[in-house]
């Protein structure tokens, strides 16, 4: 379960990663408008945080696949994509995938993503960034590092 949260943060937070030059401005409303259906991957290294605290990590990849690394540093790989309106993670294997609505990235390019079924939420932050609990606004975007 832990791997498809991560698997689908790490979704959401690609989706959101913007050029500098398309960045949103910041407000404090940004966390809560979500993200426009055209927004594309955004391939780079991303940290999730799930509820409880429990910290994974997501590669998207420009290729349109991805891997994701639990806290235990177990890997799931699988494939990208955004449909109608959502990021979706489609796991290698038998595990059934996964969409995300996700929301406007904060000034520090976190987000929050939710499941389809709304009873999971994760944080998601470029890698290395110190993201707040909530995505609200910091004081500069950090951009994602590949």
């Amino acid at each position: 379960m832990k791997k498809l949260i991560l698997i689908a943060a790490v979704a959401a937070l690609s989706a959101c990663n913007q050029k500098a030059d398309e960045a949103p401005a910041a407000t404090d409303t940004a966390a809560a408008t979500p993200m426009a259906a055209e927004t594309g991957v955004a391939p780079g290294t991303y940290d999730v945080k799930d509820a409880d605290g429990t910290m994974g990590k997501t590669v998207i990849n420009a290729d349109g696949t991805y891997v994701d690394t639990d806290k235990t540093g177990k890997e799931m790989k699988g494939t990208y994509a955004r449909k109608d309106g959502k990021d979706c993670f489609d796991p290698d294997g038998d595990a059934a995938e996964m969409c995300w609505t996700v929301t406007t990235p904060g000034a520090d390019g976190s987000f929050t993503a939710t499941s389809a079924d709304g009873k999971t939420t994760v944080t998601v932050s470029p890698h290395g960034a110190t993201a707040t609990a909530t995505a609200t606004t910091a004081a500069s975007p950090t951009p994602a590092t590949t």
